[in-house]
């Protein structure tokens, strides 16, 4: 087995004990003859499996009682429908934080729904910046405010958060998801796409406040509301199966490495190598995102043109690192440091980064 350093921003890496053990049980599970992805998500087994992976999201997030975690599919993207649908609901508004591609593809979908009141726009600034938490407010009759807690293309974190008072906070969390230590009990709801640090693609994590699903009314179709995913404990239609025993296998990982603290200690060394490499480069590397609120999972950079950056490209896959071209939308480069990337996969990379500096 020759594996690389997987810089991908999503499907990204996963923890290697996590894929060496869902290896070892995928041709049988549990001595049953069969794999589990082949039994029934009725069957006691993956009931086991489901239950657990709800756990230990309530286990590293210390999760008050009166929330519920769901396993959706359709990812994220899914949310940016069922979020107004549920709580804004038709001619609603809400309030919304712009602050790059994903939280533009929020924006654009509840405004299908309702009317929508930009509390921070950071187009002016190309969304290379974020504003103070404290500087924002809920407007009156908000049905809540959302925020994307870091964008992953655009390399922007909130490192706090606004105080939304009694108007719910809502947070898409997708790519730093179960990274860092949060009080949930600031939101009122959190989703994620699973594919950055929580498992593979194919599953949306949901945190929502119980007292929230009282908006999700009958006007909704079934699998469009909440309600219906909360009181089935995620098991209205079968679920994405797969996705959430990796999810269980991922976070059991995680878990064992000391939980959010140690992602959150991890993360920081990760990202320190990186951004140190970028300041000590004369120049040659440069992030454009300002230094209060660069993220720590996504670190974006350019070099003097494109040419190099291809070639930087080119060369850093010729030595084992992979998925370093920053979106098509954007250009330029980017290295996303997951939980499950490795310390020494990003000191790998600062090093190249150092070495293919002096030599162009």
């Amino acid at each position: 087995m020759d594996r690389i350093f997987n810089f991908s921003a999503g499907p990204c890496t996963l923890p290697l004990p996590a894929l060496q053990s869902a290896a070892d049980e995928f041709l049988e599970y549990q001595g049953k003859g069969m794999s589990l992805i082949e039994m029934s998500h009725r069957s006691k087994e993956y009931d086991a499996v489901h239950h657990e992976a709800a756990d230990l999201v309530r286990r590293l997030y210390r999760l008050p009682d009166h929330y519920k975690v769901l396993f959706l599919g359709g990812g994220a993207s899914l949310q940016f429908s069922m979020v107004p649908m549920n709580l804004m609901q038709p001619g609603g508004r809400c309030d919304l934080a712009l602050t790059g591609a994903w939280s533009k593809k929020a924006l654009v979908d509840a405004a299908k729904i309702g009317t929508v009141n930009l509390a921070y726009d950071g187009s002016d600034e190309n969304f290379m910046s974020l504003p103070d938490p404290a500087s924002l407010a809920a407007g009156s009759g908000s049905a809540y405010f959302h925020l994307t807690s870091n964008e992953t293309i655009g390399g922007v974190q909130w490192q706090r958060f606004p105080d939304t008072g009694p108007v719910p906070l809502v947070c898409d969390m997708s790519s730093d998801f179960v990274s860092r230590r949060i009080d949930m009990s600031q939101f009122g709801l959190v989703y994620a796409g699973a594919q950055k640090n929580a498992g593979p693609a194919g599953a949306a994590i949901v945190i929502i406040r119980e007292d929230l699903l009282e908006r999700s009314g009958d006007h909704l179709t079934a699998y469009l509301n909440y309600a219906t995913h909360a009181a089935k404990d995620s098991m209205y239609n079968t679920p994405p199966v797969f996705a959430v025993y990796m999810i269980m296998k991922t976070l059991q990982w995680l878990e064992e490495q000391g939980g959010l603290e140690a992602a959150e200690r991890m993360a920081k060394e990760r990202s320190e190598l990186l951004y140190g490499a970028i300041a000590g480069s004369a120049g040659f590397y440069r992030c454009p995102v300002k230094e209060h609120c660069r993220s720590v999972m996504n670190i974006v950079f350019r070099l003097p043109d494109e040419q190099l950056e291809k070639k930087f490209v080119a060369e850093a896959l010729d030595n084992d690192m992979s998925g370093l071209k920053g979106h098509r939308s954007v250009g330029g480069c980017r290295a996303s440091v997951y939980n499950a990337m490795p310390v020494a996969g990003a000191r790998t990379l600062a090093e190249f980064m150092d070495d293919f500096a002096a030599r162009n």
